[in-house]
């Protein structure tokens, strides 16, 4: 796709579960200083754990069950349902587990198929946490993540392939800008829809965009390509929402 076209939001996503699959969305209603409703609302602890849902605090992924070292979560389809905080988890397009994740006989169902599933990978019972409010997100504020489609196609130049954006778990993907345009936007104005953004920082990617989605494989060394290509591991940036609106598929993405 050319970069001559008109920027727009090609994509938008959210990830209820930390680590588990994204959900494809259409629209999503954004409020101020606030990531995608339900995105990252829940984690699995990997084993005895530091949340404490009565005092939630942000901590390193490493307390989780996340693709950078537990590869085989992208072999696990997820649904998540809002009224109800129901999670689903499919693999090969059948049902494994199912719980309400409110509730702690939801949650054992979850922590009972993951035990199993992920058991040499484990270094202790996994636990569902949540809070009220709190996101799991890898940076501590509450944000959203763009990837751009131009940059993509660069990064699928230098590294000889194919490469599917979810590598780099982005809410919103956009394309139509030129190639590492969003890391000029620190200083500029960003608008998507009617939705005004601030820049926050780029994204220092980890050894998790090198898990395949599709199929749980590692099979590429993203981090390395970009460092020995460009000086840097950076891919995508994080923005903070700076007021209430809604932002759906095909609107115009300014930033300038």
């Amino acid at each position: 796709m050319s970069s001559s076209l008109e920027p727009a939001v090609r994509g938008l996503y959210r990830y209820p579960v930390k680590g588990l699959s994204p959900e494809p969305l259409e629209r999503v209603t954004l409020t101020r200083d606030q990531t995608v409703p339900f995105d990252r609302a829940y984690a699995i602890e990997n084993g005895i754990g530091r949340f404490d849902p009565e005092h939630p605090a942000h901590l390193p992924k490493i307390n989780f069950l996340m693709l950078m070292r537990n590869e085989r979560l992208a072999t696990l389809q997820t649904r998540f349902d809002d009224e109800t905080e129901t999670l689903t988890i499919l693999r090969a397009g059948k049902q494994v587990a199912r719980g309400d994740l409110r509730s702690q006989l939801g949650r054992r169902m979850i922590e009972q198929f993951l035990a199993a599933y992920m058991q040499s990978e484990l270094r202790g019972p996994p636990h569902v946490v949540s809070a009220p409010g709190h996101s799991f997100s890898d940076v501590a504020a509450k944000c959203l993540h763009i990837v751009n489609l131009a940059s993509l196609r660069e990064l699928e130049r230098v590294a000889g392939r194919q490469l599917n954006p979810l590598r780099f778990r982005p809410n919103v993907i956009i394309d139509g800008a030129e190639p590492w345009a969003e890391f000029s936007w620190k200083d500029k104005p960003l608008q998507i829809g009617g939705v005004p953004l601030a820049f926050i920082k780029r994204t220092e990617r980890c050894a998790a965009t090198d898990v395949d989605p599709d199929t749980g494989k590692r099979d590429t060394a993203l981090p390395a390509t970009l460092l020995r290509t460009y000086g840097h591991s950076d891919f995508g940036i994080y923005a903070r929402v700076l007021s209430d609106g809604e932002i759906t598929l095909g609107d115009p993405v300014k930033f300038s």
